[in-house]
């Protein structure tokens, strides 16, 4: 025992008055604050479970909108993407023609060889210009339709005329007239083709 617990004990053997009326303050004190009334203990209960209902309420409500931000953002960045991938089909569309009339120059190079000699340097020009558009169209993922000597696929090709071909069989391509374009797996413009009848 400590010197003040000693001190303190000896006091109350000293004045037991002093000492029962400290004890009856203490037990009055735990009395009245362990003792609410039962009307304000059903008060507090009854807030207690109204600001729980609010604290449900807000939690659904906050869940609700991150919900629907979420599906927000998704969508916005599904239109951007496909905004982008329409923007990229319309300028390959629109170049392609481009392309056709490269290989159209290139096919009709002069033949004779000094025609050939004078154009020369012409031709390897247009073919340098073919071998970049060729390249820049692998880049954006674009392919050409093999047309010649497949069956015709309407998903893939549109024929503009049938001609009779001994040597091949009936609806067989026998000519490209126009090379026709995929970019992915989506066809951005179909080959036109002659085929066998």
């Amino acid at each position: 025992m400590t010197k003040s617990a000693i001190d303190e004990n000896e006091s109350y053997k000293e004045n037991p008055e002093t000492a029962s009326s400290e004890e009856e303050i203490f037990q009055e004190q735990s009395v009245t604050e362990n003792e609410l009334p039962v009307d304000r203990v059903a008060e507090l209960e009854a807030e207690l479970g109204r600001q729980q209902e609010q604290v449900n309420k807000f939690r659904d409500e906050l869940l609700r909108r991150a919900a629907d931000f979420e599906n927000f953002r998704k969508q916005k960045e599904r239109e951007s993407m496909m905004a982008s991938s329409r923007a990229l089909e319309n300028i390959i569309r629109e170049l392609l023609p481009v392309v056709d009339d490269v290989k159209r120059v290139l096919a009709h190079a002069p033949l004779n060889a000094e025609a050939a000699r004078e154009a020369a340097p012409y031709i390897a020009g247009v073919e340098l210009v073919k071998k970049s558009l060729e390249k820049w169209l692998e880049e954006k993922g674009v392919k050409a339709i093999d047309s010649i000597g497949e069956k015709l696929d309407v998903n893939f090709h549109e024929a503009i005329s049938q001609i009779d071909h001994p040597e091949a069989e009936p609806d067989t391509i026998i000519e490209e007239y126009q090379t026709g374009y995929l970019i992915g797996e989506k066809v951005i413009r179909h080959a036109k083709v002659i085929v066998a009848r």
